[in-house]
């Protein structure tokens, strides 16, 4: 029988005001106030603080601060981790302060390239290519078939993503554990400087329906890769991903879209989270 903790999650926001802004226009909420409804939903009675590192304004956190939270999540932004900004500067010096605090934490997307850089390795832009809408074919390497990140994951798999940066080179005391065809760094474990992180490449917390506004959002980058011809290209695929959002089952959605009941069901897309919180979280809270 799973025992059921009530968990104090933070929640890192990692794009700036302005584009907080913008996706609250076209979404109705930040990439934080996303994450922590997914997490409020996984999780009932939990309660989220949602941080913005990056801002210019934002507070700093101490390791022993963070350290009283149950779990970090850092979520998709826009920033370029790989840019000598002081909103990114703002960022890396937080996720030095998470690794120190020694709180588990997981990051999706550009969550994954922060822990990364802030660890010592290296994040790059995508050579000529994105990958958007789904991540086709993840696949585990032998390290992420006996890891608990990825436990329940079929032998490949599919996945919500958007993304035109990607790991380089993951730091020392990292484990590569799944990639693809488009991304050799699709999901990884980093163990730096007293703390753990696990995270993936794509979107374990967006719905289809968050996918198909972040197409749209972002119609010409990829019109610009290749990956459609037109706006109306991007908008197909975008309709189709909002038709799944609201009927999952639907098998000729499914077949027209190329994916399996595993993404198009919400616990099984939202299947590392709920294995980093039932692995590093649960017995860290319980133990406490």
């Amino acid at each position: 029988m799973k025992v059921h903790h009530v968990y104090h999650f933070l929640v890192a926001e990692s794009e700036t005001p302005e584009e907080r802004e913008a996706r609250r226009k076209h979404a109705g909420r930040s990439s934080g106030e996303s994450y922590g409804a997914t997490l409020e939903q996984m999780y009932p009675g939990a309660t989220i603080t949602l941080v913005a590192p990056a801002d210019e304004d934002a507070e700093p956190l101490d390791p022993k601060r963070v350290g009283g939270f149950d779990a970090v999540f850092i979520t998709g932004s826009p920033l370029h981790v790989y840019d000598d900004t002081p909103e990114v500067r703002r960022q890396l010096a937080f996720m030095r302060t998470v690794f120190a605090s020694g709180t588990p934490s997981f990051g999706s997307c550009a969550g994954l390239q922060l822990a990364v850089a802030a660890a010592g390795g290296r994040v790059r832009k995508m050579p000529q290519r994105m990958e958007a809408g789904i991540a086709r074919r993840i696949t585990p390497t032998e390290a992420g078939r006996h890891h608990p990140l990825l436990a329940g994951r079929a032998p490949a798999w599919d996945a919500p993503a958007i993304h035109g940066d990607e790991v380089e080179e993951l730091p020392a005391g990292a484990t590569l554990l799944a990639g693809n065809a488009v991304t050799r760094v699709q999901a990884a474990e980093i163990r730096h400087g007293g703390g753990i992180f696990w995270g993936v490449q794509y979107h374990p917390e967006l719905s289809p329906g968050e996918i198909a506004v972040a197409l749209r959002r972002q119609a010409s980058d990829l019109i610009a890769a290749g990956l459609a011809h037109d706006e109306a290209g991007v908008e197909r695929r975008a309709a189709l991903l909002d038709a799944l959002h609201d009927a999952p089952e639907d098998r000729a959605l499914l077949w027209e879209l190329g994916l399996d009941r595993q993404f198009a069901d919400e616990a099984q897309r939202r299947t590392e989270l709920s294995n980093f919180v039932d692995t590093l979280v649960a017995p860290r809270r319980q133990a406490a």
